[in-house]
């Protein structure tokens, strides 16, 4: 699936893979700081449009929500070619704790954490993606231990989509630059999981993803969560939206089982998860993920053992604009608002 209207490119999100790359998780340890929290072994983190402040800042959320971890997106350069990264391209919010430290620290203390996430759509087709705009592997790598180092997270997440699929160098910089951050972090006893998001069809990965994760292995970067966010396929008919994501959870596995055949079928489950979005998609009620989708996929996720449930975005969870399509602050439907964070808080042990 790719973007296909101007919308999407100015939330920054469409129907991606998150792959988790790094330290496989073992139990709660796995990515542990000191005055940090893990992540569980099953994990619901939405996304949070870190761009738009309008519904509050990332605490604020977490609490109002009860979605006690979160996926903060994004991280880009502010222009081509620069190896400094900021939060959206802002130079007024650089990585420092002056920018959502107050809030990650907050999220932490209530017993939470965050997933900050590089790249989204604009980034991956402005060349402004960190691996796209710097030319040094250790340059970026840098910029990867400057987020831990800076807000003591178990779990960066790299959305490359658009262009960033096609550029070569790019991919292998920033393959090289993930393991390099693992060997770094091997090195203080830390794990930390680094996670690409990558485009996906109802079938499962398709060629240019496969392509990303064969040059993540080849590079040393192990996989441990491959998450499918499961909406905006543009196939121009009415779906069933449930139905397509347990397609495409089963393509993945199957195309996982290629990649990795000595691992058993429980663990190539786990490195699945699956991210959706609430109400109605950019492509309008054709698909629609209902409430009643949301029970059911969590029963479905819960039973299969996947590694990640999330959603795009935490904004979005409240029935303030019925019938509206792909809106960033509502869902389109007619809904109580945290019905989808409190279905799917339950994914979380």
């Amino acid at each position: 699936m790719r973007r296909h209207t101007p919308l999407l490119a100015t939330l920054a999100a469409a129907t991606a893979t998150l792959v988790t790359i790094g330290f496989v998780a073992t139990g709660a340890a796995a990515g542990a700081w000191p005055g940090g929290r893990a992540l569980p072994p099953h994990v619901f983190a939405p996304y949070v449009e870190t761009y738009d402040a309008t519904d509050g800042g990332p605490a604020a959320l977490a609490q109002e929500s009860g979605a006690r971890y979160l996926s903060l997106a994004f991280l880009q350069t502010a222009a081509a070619g620069s190896c400094t990264a900021y939060w959206n391209g802002d130079t007024s919010t650089p990585i420092a704790p002056s920018s959502f430290g107050s809030d990650i620290s907050a999220i932490q203390a209530a017993g939470g954490n965050v997933i900050p996430s590089f790249g989204g759509y604009a980034a991956d087709t402005t060349g402004t993606e960190i691996a796209d705009s710097c030319p040094s592997v250790p340059g970026i790598a840098r910029v990867f231990e400057q987020v831990i180092t800076t807000y003591h997270v178990p779990r960066i997440d790299l959305d490359i989509e658009g262009t960033s699929l096609t550029d070569t160098a790019g991919i292998n910089r920033r393959n090289q630059a993930v393991a390099e951050v693992e060997a770094w972090a091997a090195a203080r006893g830390l794990r930390i999981q680094f996670s690409y998001t990558l485009p996906t069809l109802t079938t499962g990965l398709d060629a240019a993803d496969d392509a990303v994760l064969e040059n993540a292995i080849a590079d040393h970067a192990r996989i441990s969560v491959v998450n499918l966010l499961t909406f905006d396929y543009y196939l121009g008919t009415e779906q069933d939206m449930v139905a397509d994501t347990e397609t495409a959870a089963a393509g993945t596995y199957t195309e996982l089982r290629s990649l990795y055949p000595s691992d058993p079928p429980a663990q190539i489950w786990h490195m699945i998860g699956i991210t959706e979005m609430p109400g109605i998609d950019d492509f309008g009620p054709d698909e629609t993920f209902s409430t009643a989708d949301a029970l059911t996929v969590l029963n479905w996720a819960r039973g299969k053992g996947i590694g990640t449930l999330s959603f795009w975005a935490l904004e979005r969870d409240n029935g303030g604009c019925p019938g509206t399509k792909g809106a960033g602050n509502c869902s389109g439907l007619d809904q109580p608002t945290w019905y989808f964070s409190h279905v799917f808080e339950h994914f979380t042990r």
